[in-house]
């Protein structure tokens, strides 16, 4: 019998079922509230389903019953807690579960020295004390489980520790992490508010790209802004893997990895090797990008495919170069470096192009078994190249950061971390149980996604996560973080909770599951504390009020979005912005601030059917937004009467150059005067997302050598460096 014929979603005398409280052990939410007003009330439907995904068997009474009793108890049936994460500076403390009256040694070993320590007093271990705090032994599994309690003390260096403990002849050890309080900003961001520019990289392009932008063009964008607009950063779409073969998935956000870079933006001409190339091979190069380089001035849709084709044939002849002795070193460094993770990455890669589109055998689903193992011995030398790649990626995303810096930008190059992975990515192939299989992740509707998304992404097992040390996550943020002078997370209130959609349900029947905010966000400033990186999350759309001020507290900078930022119903005055915040006009989910302005955004929707509400009442509630944007422009004297596109364009950047945040971008498309938007939420084929090369408003392409030729960019530019 199912679930659905043994309960119901609330019984007579009013008292939650014994699946809601599962739900909400589990930190499933039973109802969110609505955008806009009221509570959406989850079914239990969903409920089964999400608890599914995390691994708790929910789907008849019994289940659900043995499922809430193992609940309740299951922190005492294990010795440690699954992983530690504490603040330096707080006591933090750590329960440990014995036979009840058993005793226990609890100590912890640093992965590192102790930095204040002189050489001959520097500590690996620290024992730590028992608290005097009485806990009411407890009946599990048929045995009595005391509690005591130890304090992790405040002075503990940051990093990743681990913690033993020692009872009845057995140890024990867990993950002990300890994190900033709060991320440590520099002057500049503290004192000064900086500008800078955002980019879609793919789509920008020079005259010697292959079709599409690349790491060189980010460099070189970069030196330009900063030499000859005075920018303080350039922030970039994720550059995360894609697929190894053709089709590839045009968006950046939905990547097969987030931990690995996709070699479509290495510029072949870069690499050292190819200089020291024989005739011959220099030859198969050069025809490799006889193909594409015509593509850089087309103006129709980005081609992907053939770009990856033309620099995949190239690239397989350069990995056949002899490196110099220093840079033989240099990979082998870096592929020890990357640890199992790497290899499982460049397996994946191997297999997927071996297996060219076919379903995989049985045997190759597990990364473990004996079937890949032999497989990653037979494709050997692809397995090579497939790591080799992530190395000369990850060699020029270096150099752009050092050219930024060069430059004198104070950050440089803003990296973005996408939400999610693809659903038959790399991630999931190497990841296993760590990310939940069966839903998606999304969001409810709101006023600009009507109908809820669905981004089919897998996400974050909290469960499994916490079991497995937080180490998948930390690795992740380690490579995103590299070369790095900022991270925008995208979407990181998915670090609080996540809207999950299960699989053959639609948006408006997912719901909400919560995450362990202070262990991801701890680590988050953890690792990009050691990397010397500002974070930016992106934290837009519906969210609990505590959530900005959680984040501010930890030294996170928050997303403001002009159009988003109201107060009765008007405009957000300059000088009530959020200082720790990342202030721009609009979104790449959002057509340019041009197009914006003359409501296409409205225009394009109604083409694609993607409205549930009348467009004339949307066309005027666009046009009444225009109007008091720029009478909130008009009385601060930022424009005059009847001003023109451009001036309004340039008077609301000159308004956020006003406010209190810390970051205010530029996106290049305004800069340049594009009304296309890149990408339209809610769309697969309707729209080119994601493949819309950057072009003026007359729809002419713009190359990065004639950036500065643009009248309109210069005027923009200048009025952004100079509003303060």
């Amino acid at each position: 019998m199912s679930l659905d014929d043994q309960t119901s979603a609330v019984p007579d005398d009013g008292a939650p079922t014994e699946l809601r409280e599962l739900a909400a052990a589990h930190g499933v939410l039973t109802e969110y509230h609505r955008f806009g007003g009221g509570i959406a009330h989850v079914s239990d439907a969903t409920l089964v389903a999400v608890l599914t995904a995390l691994g708790v068997a929910a789907t008849t009474r019994q289940e659900v019953s043995q499922s809430l009793r193992r609940a309740r108890d299951d922190e005492w049936r294990t010795v440690l807690p699954p992983t530690v994460v504490a603040r330096q500076g707080d006591v933090h403390d750590l329960p440990v579960h014995v036979s009840d009256g058993a005793s226990v040694h609890v100590w912890v070993e640093l992965d590192g020295a102790e930095p204040e320590a002189r050489p001959h007093e520097l500590r690996r271990r620290r024992d730590l004390e028992q608290r005097d705090v009485f806990v009411t032994p407890r009946e599990v599994d048929g045995r009595t489980v005391g509690r005591a309690t130890f304090a992790v003390p405040d002075d503990l260096p940051l990093g990743w520790h681990t913690v033993h403990a020692l009872t009845e002849g057995q140890e024990w050890s867990t993950t002990l992490v300890v994190t900033p309080a709060r991320l440590e900003l520099g002057d500049d961001i503290e004192r000064d508010q900086v500008w800078g520019v955002l980019a879609q990289l793919y789509s920008v392009r020079s005259r010697t790209s292959w079709g599409m932008g690349d790491l060189a063009d980010l460099a070189d964008l970069a030196w330009l802004t900063a030499h000859q607009a005075g920018a303080d950063f350039v922030a970039v779409n994720p550059l995360s893997a894609a697929e190894p073969t053709v089709p590839m998935t045009p968006s950046p956000y939905l990547p097969t990895s987030r931990r690995f870079g996709n070699p479509i933006y290495v510029r072949v001409e870069d690499i050292l090797e190819t200089a020291y190339l024989s005739a011959a091979d220099r030859s198969l190069v050069e025809w490799a990008a006889d193909p594409v380089r015509d593509l850089d001035t087309d103006a129709g849709a980005l081609d992907r495919d053939a770009v990856w084709e033309a620099k995949k044939a190239a690239l397989e002849v350069v990995h056949t170069a002899p490196r110099r002795a220093a840079r033989q070193a240099a990979y082998e460094a870096f592929v020890e470096s990357q640890g199992q993770g790497l290899q499982d990455f460049a397996t994946w890669c191997a297999l997927t192009e071996e297996l060219a589109g076919a379903p995989w055998p049985d045997e190759l689903r597990d990364p473990w078994s004996p079937a890949v193992a032999a497989t990653r011995e037979r494709l050997a030398e692809r397995v090579d190249f497939y790591c080799w790649l992530q190395w000369v990626f990850d060699e020029q995303k270096h150099a752009a950061q050092r050219t930024a810096l060069e430059a004198g930008m104070r950050v440089g190059i803003m990296h973005d971390l996408a939400v999610g992975v693809h659903p038959a990515g790399a991630d999931v192939w190497a990841l296993g149980d760590v990310l939940a299989h069966g839903v998606g992740v999304g969001a409810p509707p709101d006023m600009y996604n009507q109908q809820g998304q669905n981004w089919s992404q897998p996400p974050w097992n909290p469960r499994t996560l916490a079991r497995a040390g937080y180490g998948p996550y930390r690795d992740m943020l380690r490579t995103a973080l590299r070369h790095a002078g900022a991270l925008r997370v995208d979407h990181i209130l998915g670090l609080f909770r996540l809207f999950w959609v299960p699989d053959g349900m639609r948006p408006t029947e997912g719901t909400y599951v919560r995450y362990d905010h202070d262990a991801l966000i701890g680590i988050l400033c953890l690792e990009a504390q050691r990397a010397g990186a500002v974070v930016i999350g992106e934290d837009l759309g519906v969210f609990e009020p505590w959530v900005r001020d959680y984040l501010a507290s930890r030294g996170v900078l928050g997303t403001s979005v002009f159009w988003f930022e109201k107060s009765d119903g008007r405009p957000l005055p300059p000088e009530d912005y959020r200082h720790l915040t990342f202030a721009t006009v609009g979104t790449h989910d959002m057509p340019p601030t041009a197009g914006y302005l003359a409501g296409e955004h409205v225009d394009l929707r109604e083409r694609l059917g993607l409205l549930t509400e009348d467009a004339q009442v949307l066309r005027a509630q666009a046009r009444a937004e225009r109007d008091g944007a720029v009478l909130a422009l008009s009385e601060r004297g930022l424009v005059g009467d009847s001003p023109s596109e451009r001036e309004v364009v340039e008077g609301l950047h000159r308004y956020l150059r006003r406010s209190r945040a810390a970051l205010v971008g530029v996106q290049l498309v305004d800069a340049v005067g594009e009304r296309r938007s890149q990408n339209q939420p809610g769309t697969d084929t309707e729209y080119p997302n994601w493949k819309v090369p950057l072009g003026d408003s007359a729809g002419n392409i713009v190359l990065v050598e004639d950036l500065f030729d643009n009248a309109r960019l210069r005027s923009l530019f200048a009025a952004v460096a100079s509003a303060r």
